[in-house]
């Protein structure tokens, strides 16, 4: 799965804030995004998904043979075609348990309601023994009860993403409050479902090392618009990236 943008623009009260002239991401399986705080990295994903509408431009998500134009549709209708992303900032259904988040991830859209989550006729075998086999590679207090750290809410934020089987991930700086060990194995993990081709992925996010060690391809955005893309050591050895970002 690819996105493709042309003309993209994003201002806020005639202040442009976002400029992207042509662009596509997953054509490389597992990308970054990089750039300075403040480049315009959250308004580009927020536009991606259809959380912010564009002030011009267009967005088209590319699925084999299939094209769907973004504009005309909402952020679930997105979220449908199988483009997800993960939040920045913690979110979550703090009155369900852990569980119960993902079963609610995984249960059809038709489904998506409290009653048809909980009732044991809509509940799937397979659903079940996918939840299992997460929880026993990932270590939460309380399996069986709710998300109480950051940590925690956050490793389930993105475990949400991948049970809902998107074809094409962004995620928005996703080993923010994770130890170094869950970061190592979330992306591992994440690579593998690259490599097998359940999906593509672009990765937004300050840690260079991460970005650098597990990323085919980067994207480098500054002051709203994308000024160079090429592989890490394309990126790391660019002067542009090294005096906008690296302070070099």
């Amino acid at each position: 799965m690819k996105l493709h943008m042309r003309d993209l623009t994003k201002a806020y009260h005639e202040h442009p804030v976002l400029n992207v002239a042509e662009a596509t991401l997953g054509m490389h399986g597992l990308e970054g995004l990089i750039g300075p705080n403040g480049a315009g990295k959250s308004t580009l994903m927020g536009l991606l998904t259809r959380r912010i509408a564009a002030t011009t431009g267009t967005v088209e998500l590319e699925d084999g043979d299939a094209r769907h134009p973004l504009n005309p549709i909402r952020s679930h209708q997105v979220a449908n075609l199988g483009l997800v992303k993960t939040n920045q900032r913690i979110q979550g259904f703090e009155s369900l348990t852990i569980r119960d988040n993902l079963r609610l991830a995984a249960t059809a859209h038709a489904n998506e309601t409290y009653r048809g989550v909980l009732d044991q006729n809509q509940t799937n075998d397979a659903i079940e023994a996918e939840i299992d086999d997460y929880l026993s590679q990932f270590t939460f207090a309380d399996p069986d009860g709710f998300a109480k750290s950051g940590g925690e809410k956050k490793l389930l934020d993105i475990l949400r993403c991948l049970i809902f089987k998107p074809r094409m991930l962004l995620m928005d700086e996703p080993t923010a409050g994770l130890p170094d060990d869950v970061t190592a194995k979330v992306m591992d993990m994440v690579r593998a479902k690259v490599k097998s081709g359940e999906m593509t992925v672009v990765i937004v996010e300050h840690d260079l090392e991460l970005i650098w060690n597990y990323c085919a391809y980067v994207h480098f955005l500054s002051e709203g618009e994308i000024l160079f893309h090429g592989t890490p050591d394309d990126v790391k050895n660019n002067r542009v990236v090294a005096e906008k970002y690296m302070g070099v």
